[in-house]
């Protein structure tokens, strides 16, 4: 067996722990599992009346068109947005020149400091409230717009530093080398450093995609659509607040999962490349022939 130079393998006492805890753990987690279901039970929580808008034809169609697809249509625009202000104001950070570095470094940490609840609220009345006449879509829109933008600027503020980090993971040689044969800076950060750089920060850029998808559900604060706007219209009408949060839940869940699950498959489809290329120049290998 070969020991791993962070820690020592375990022993056969040490799993023999492991698989206890695991054992405790899991019969603690089924058990506060059933006593929850059993406490629903015996309050009504489990009432066909109170389940019934989400058996209902027209109630799926609310949640699935009006609820689910605008949701994943506000992350979608909040996380195309978010990664182009993280890479543009991630850069500007790392400039040489003050009045550019300075200001960037101003605007990210306004934004990351800002409680994303706070600033749906702020966009919306500051923007998005009071106006008339030719501008009478911003009313009907305002609060899916507030979402985008909120989202945008505090996850793009996130993705700026994941960006400087990222780049600063890159090994110094490589941009040395760069230099040496005549390359700029521009050309250095844009052909050398930040392709290299993504593949570093695609797992948190990933862990902010499921932040920005599930920080959709805050939009309800500026009557902003999707699940939570329909999920409080059904349960104003039925009061179900437990269960239609027990659905929107599952459906949070499942966005995420599916999101995740995409998002790792880009991944490992990008590390695998990586990995390929650096075995190939390994090993002397014209891939060109291959």
């Amino acid at each position: 067996m070969t020991a791993s130079v962070l820690f020592d393998a375990p022993g056969p006492a040490t799993r023999v722990r492991h698989r206890i805890y695991t054992v405790v753990a899991s019969a603690a987690i089924a058990a506060l599992v059933v006593y929850a279901v059993w406490k629903l039970g015996d309050d009504g929580q489990f009432e066909y009346s109170l389940w019934e808008p989400f058996l209902t034809p027209d109630y799926i169609s609310a949640l699935l068109v009006d609820g689910l697809v605008v949701t994943v249509t506000m992350a979608v625009f909040a996380i195309v947005g978010a990664v182009v202000f993280g890479f543009l104001f991630g850069v500007a950070k790392m400039s040489e020149h003050a009045f550019v570095r300075w200001p960037a470094w101003l605007v990210v940490e306004f934004f990351r400091a800002m409680p994303v609840l706070l600033l749906m609220i702020f966009v919306y009345y500051a923007w998005f409230i009071g106006t008339h006449g030719s501008f009478l879509w911003v009313d009907e829109r305002g609060g899916f717009l507030a979402v985008v933008i909120a989202l945008t600027c505090y996850n793009g503020a996130v993705l700026a530093e994941v960006v400087r980090a990222g780049v600063g993971a890159i090994p110094k040689g490589q941009a040395e080398a760069a230099y040496a044969v005549g390359m700029r800076k521009t050309q250095v950060m844009t052909l050398i450093l930040l392709p290299q750089a993504v593949k570093v920060m695609l797992p948190a850029i990933i862990s902010q995609m499921v932040v920005a998808l599930k920080d959709t559900s805050l939009g309800y604060a500026v009557a902003a659509p999707g699940l939570t706007k329909i999920g409080q219209q059904i349960y104003k009408e039925f009061h179900n607040q437990v269960p239609t949060a027990i659905v929107l839940g599952v459906l949070y869940v499942g966005l995420n999962l599916l999101l995740t699950l995409l998002a790792t498959w880009i991944q490992k489809r990008f590390v695998g490349e990586r990995r390929i290329d650096v075995v190939a120049a390994a090993a002397g290998i014209d891939q060109d022939r291959a």
